[in-house]
């Protein structure tokens, strides 16, 4: 069975974000006021596997070792079956 797996990937609460920083300082010199910028990646792919289950511990370990770095970024995993 095939799944569909999308990894959000967005940096902690305090943690600073320049990227974010410098998209809200260019918006401000476009004219347009906005607060409390970030950014996020998304990281979509599909898998085969027997169950969800499976998926799901396959996807959080990628996360662990290679996808994310605990230590600064916060993750969410939406996994759906293929249609």
């Amino acid at each position: 069975m095939k799944f569909n797996v999308e990894v959000r990937i967005k940096l902690k609460k305090g943690m600073l974000n320049p990227e974010a920083a410098t998209i809200q300082r260019a918006l401000a010199l476009l004219g347009y006021e906005v607060e409390n910028t970030n950014t996020i990646d998304i990281i979509t792919f599909t898998m085969e596997e027997d169950n969800k289950k499976k998926v799901e511990e396959e996807v959080e370990d990628m996360c662990q070792r290679l996808l994310c770095n605990p230590v600064i970024h916060d993750y969410q995993i939406n996994i759906k079956p293929e249609d």
